[in-house]
């Protein structure tokens, strides 16, 4: 079977700092009424596993997809499961101020898990929101951990007011937190290990508890030399048909970012690309075939697929992710 581009089925979970504003980037409803505080857009995980959503292969997983169909999925690229996780985030209030082990740190990690290197994509900021992105300096294990037991963390970190448009890179070990009326794209390394070390004395109504703390793990997974992250400065890596940005680059992941309204192509030659649609829509064209692309949707474009035309309808925003060759 020749592949074609593939839309992923969102997995929405409840986060007691969520809100419903994923809505806007879903073509599926939200569940229920709660709050919904990330959709995983892209999960190569056993207890999160994404599923196509439509076409011959619907409710195949990332898993399935990687193990009947190899080198056509992937390229030359070798992983046994997928290295990153896509998420969209809905910040209404704050997350909790926390940390990331990196994968230098293996008696943090549980088996089987990665450490975890993320960034940020602003697609909303409500005035008043707050994005905290490292220590202040001066900061050492024993005064964080203070600090948090303390409820104080607070002044340990630096922050700013995000605009729409912004992009944070989180290298692991960087204490941070974001909330406030936020909603950004995520790209992580495949990873769902968080140490906690403040929750702004909540009580999660689902359990009528507040949730575990993690400050001794999270001091010892800090590094302590991330002081006052700021926002990345986007990289012009053409102008022709498309301004296509350059937002982020590490040994995990390369995210571009494509604004435009003419068609432009997107996907690469025998390389495996992940597309996904910030803002407004179009279509690919794919031989004869049209693929209808909406705000909030998830596209693989396998390494067999290449290169394809993408026509907009009006303005759009896309971000195209790559996993970095090894």
């Amino acid at each position: 079977m020749s592949l074609t581009p593939l839309r992923l089925e969102p997995i929405f979970q409840y986060r007691l700092w969520g809100g419903r504003r994923l809505a806007k980037w879903s073509r599926e409803p939200l569940p229920g009424d709660e709050p919904i505080g990330e959709a995983w857009i892209l999960s190569d995980r056993d207890d999160h596993a994404s599923v196509v959503a439509e076409g011959p292969l619907k409710g195949k997983t990332l898993k399935e997809l990687f193990a009947e169909h190899g080198a056509a999925m992937r390229g030359p690229a070798a992983y046994e499961r997928f290295p990153l996780l896509l998420k969209f985030l809905d910040a209404t209030q704050m997350l909790s101020v926390q940390v990331h082990p990196s994968d230098e740190h293996k008696d943090l990690l549980p088996k089987g898990e990665r450490g975890k290197t993320e960034s940020w994509l602003v697609l909303e900021a409500e005035e008043g929101s707050s994005i905290y992105a490292g220590l202040e300096p001066g900061v050492t294990p024993e005064t964080l951990r203070e600090e948090a037991r303390a409820g104080t963390v607070e002044k340990d970190l630096a922050s700013w007011r995000p605009k729409v448009g912004d992009g944070l890179f989180i290298e692991a070990g960087t204490v941070h937190a974001l909330g406030g009326g936020v909603v950004v794209f995520e790209t992580q390394q495949n990873s769902d290990v968080t140490f906690r070390l403040f929750d702004w004395n909540r009580v999660d109504e689902k359990t009528g508890k507040p949730r575990e703390l993690h400050i001794d793990q999270a001091a010892k997974a800090t590094n302590y030399e991330a002081v006052a992250v700021k926002p990345t400065e986007p990289k012009a890596l053409s102008t022709q048909r498309v301004l296509r940005e350059g937002m982020f680059a590490c040994e995990f992941f390369v995210v571009e970012r494509l604004t435009g309204d003419s068609p432009f192509t997107v996907g690469a030659p025998d390389a495996l690309r992940v597309l996904v649609a910030l803002e407004g829509q179009g279509t690919m064209q794919m031989f004869d075939e049209l693929y209808e692309v909406r705000q909030g949707d998830v596209w693989l474009l396998p390494a067999e697929v290449g290169e394809l035309e993408f026509k907009p309808e009006g303005k759009v925003v896309l971000a195209e992710v790559a996993v970095p060759a090894a």
